[in-house]
């Protein structure tokens, strides 16, 4: 069997499919308020991406809250719900065995307005719209 080796791959295959199936599930109980906590009672919840280690016994579950005042409330709120959750999931995916289940923040969506944020600076805009000046100013300084 290949060994998998994070650093030159991504996630296999079957990591992604479990990881996909992982988050149906868990989005589906967010969405009928299987999880019952005080602390998240409300909240806007979406589960946006599930990562699998590669033997598939540890899913990190990525949460995603409409108010970031409440995020490590859930976090922890879902932490406290994690014996529910695994057998939850458990019970819906047939796998050999029921993953340890991980809950933190999805940062993505702030990674990307950081990147949005920079692509509209002026010097940045500047140099989008007229990449030929930007490639003139670096012969005229190389020379």
């Amino acid at each position: 069997m290949k060994k998998h080796n994070p650093v030159t791959q991504g996630p296999s295959q079957r990591q992604l499919r479990v990881g996909e199936l992982v988050r149906h599930v868990v989005a589906d109980m967010v969405m009928r308020g299987d999880i019952i906590d005080p602390t998240i009672k409300g909240a806007i919840i979406t589960v946006p991406e599930v990562r699998m280690s590669p033997d598939l016994k540890i899913a990190t579950v990525y949460l995603s809250l409409h108010d970031p005042k409440q995020e490590q409330a859930a976090v922890k709120a879902f932490a406290r719900q994690h014996g529910f959750i695994r057998r939850e999931v458990a019970h819906r995916i047939d796998l050999k065995f029921a993953p340890e289940l991980r809950f933190r923040i999805d940062e993505t969506l702030d990674a990307a307005a950081k990147i949005d944020e920079l692509l509209r600076r002026p010097e940045v805009q500047r140099d989008l719209s007229n990449p030929l000046r930007r490639i003139d100013e670096h012969s005229d300084q190389d020379d």
